[in-house]
């Protein structure tokens, strides 16, 4: 069913973004121009793409625990692995951007929240072999079949904890000296969304990225990514529609960006 009121804020974006050219950062300019326009193919990509389709073709049915705001497709509680990758599964474009923009920060570390059935945790693991990929999952056998195609992949830089985010998220960042790259993807409420990027705060610094899927994904959504921005901390915000990266980066104004992608 086609969600009208995500068509109609994307057509608002559509006119109200700018390209590269539109933006006065040297920074965000840089970034636009090399990384998030760059559509060339990358060596790792055929692999991951590879894996994409066997799972659009997996017949195995699971029990999904779904502890976020749902599916606006299906919130059955049994699903077919090839029905969950055909609409949760990030698209080809945003995976591969995400591939990019951890390429090009270079996190000693990336933490995912929302591992699905391991797509974009193999991204991000292709990206930076060198670097530890730490994803969460609310979901055991979403979880399990996510194991299973990184060691497919040959991918042993990924850890996953199974568990409800509410639980398993605080500790995890207690234990952390500081936060290089997060992406927020799981439980697309206002309120939860709000609670992962503060209890990230302390741990981030000057060269921290945050990343937050769906932004338009709902009102709720919507009202988050404006309270996010608006943060005293975040220097800079880049709204791509389909995810919103935030920036701390020291001595830079204030800027928010809405970016043609």
């Amino acid at each position: 069913m086609l969600n009208t009121t995500l068509f109609s804020n994307y057509i608002k974006h559509i006119l109200n973004a700018k390209s590269r050219h539109g933006t006065h950062s040297p920074f965000v300019y840089r970034l636009v121009d090399e990384v998030i326009y760059d559509f060339s193919a990358k060596e790792a990509y055929a692999d991951l793409e590879n894996m994409r389709k066997q799972l659009l073709k997996d017949e195995r049915v699971i029990t999904v625990t779904d502890l976020g705001a749902g599916s606006h497709i299906n919130n059955q509680k049994q699903k077919a692995v090839k029905s969950i990758a055909k609409n949760a599964l990030k698209p080809k474009k945003l995976a591969q951007l995400l591939y990019r923009l951890a390429k090009e920060f270079n996190p000693k570390q990336i933490l995912e929240l929302g591992t699905c059935l391991g797509l974009t945790s193999a991204y991000f693991a292709k990206a930076l072999p060198q670097a530890k990929v730490v994803t969460m999952e609310g979901c055991p056998q979403t979880a399990q079949i996510a194991q299973e195609n990184w060691q497919k992949l040959g991918i042993n830089n990924v850890e996953v904890i199974v568990g409800n985010f509410d639980e398993t998220l605080a500790p995890f960042i207690a234990q952390q000296q500081n936060l290089d790259f997060v992406f927020i993807d799981g439980n697309h409420r206002k309120e939860a969304t709000l609670n992962y990027f503060n209890l990230c705060l302390p741990k981030v610094h000057e060269h921290s990225v945050l990343v937050f899927d769906d932004i338009y994904w709902s009102k709720g959504m919507q009202q988050a990514w404006e309270q996010i921005k608006a943060h005293p901390q975040v220097s800079v915000s880049i709204d791509l529609f389909w995810i919103g990266l935030v920036f701390f980066r020291k001595g830079q104004a204030k800027q928010d960006f809405k970016i043609r992608f």
